[in-house]
């Protein structure tokens, strides 16, 4: 082997076991990613948003977030107005945003709201699973005034959840930052909006 080939083969295996240890976490969000159920119930001219989401759970995201990784999980739901002859109407669109993390002194599983502000309320949780179910919990999210609808009028609702890698810190940015296997998204789920 030439000194040159030499040289390089140090080179050649650092790549190569870069894209076995890439396909070894390749499916770093496996497990089920689904709207299990949802409904909108109007409340004092406010409709509110109830959802139960099931998100994956596993050993990589649990390494991942004890090394600092965020995620971010994001609630799509659009209200369209059905038309018979025609494509449906989209009326409104929004998205909830939600952040989980990992605090490695108190050992416990960080959630948040993102909005507009940073004064967004946190909740701790001691394993995993629980802070995902409560992820997965919505109860009572205002998401649309009664007034934007005609009584006269057919609306869906479509829902659709979504998980993808937030902030990361210095040691996994060199790691990851050509990986997208770090955002899945859920099948919409939708229903006849009652009015």
């Amino acid at each position: 082997m030439s000194s040159r080939r030499a040289t390089h083969f140090p080179i050649l295996m650092a790549i190569c076991a870069g894209m076995a240890a890439a396909t070894a976490r390749a499916d770093a969000l496996d497990g089920v990613l689904e709207v299990k159920s949802a409904y909108a119930q109007p409340e004092q001219g406010v409709y509110q948003l109830y959802a139960r989401i099931a998100y994956p759970v596993n050993d990589d995201i649990r390494a991942a977030l004890k090394d600092g990784l965020t995620l971010t999980f994001d609630l799509d739901i659009v209200v369209s107005r059905e038309r018979r002859f025609w494509m449906d109407e989209t009326i409104a669109e929004y998205t909830l945003k939600r952040e989980l993390s990992y605090h490695a002194v108190s050992d416990r599983y960080l959630t948040r709201e993102l909005g507009s502000d940073d004064s967004s309320e946190q909740h701790s949780y001691a394993t995993l699973e629980e802070a995902l179910e409560a992820l997965g919990t919505v109860d009572s999210w205002p998401f649309l005034l009664a007034p934007q609808l005609s009584q006269n009028r057919t609306y869906r609702v479509a829902l659709r959840a979504g998980v993808r890698r937030g902030r990361l810190p210095d040691t996994l940015r060199v790691l990851l930052f050509w990986t997208d296997d770090w955002h899945r998204e859920s099948e919409w789920f939708s229903w006849s909006l009652p009015h």
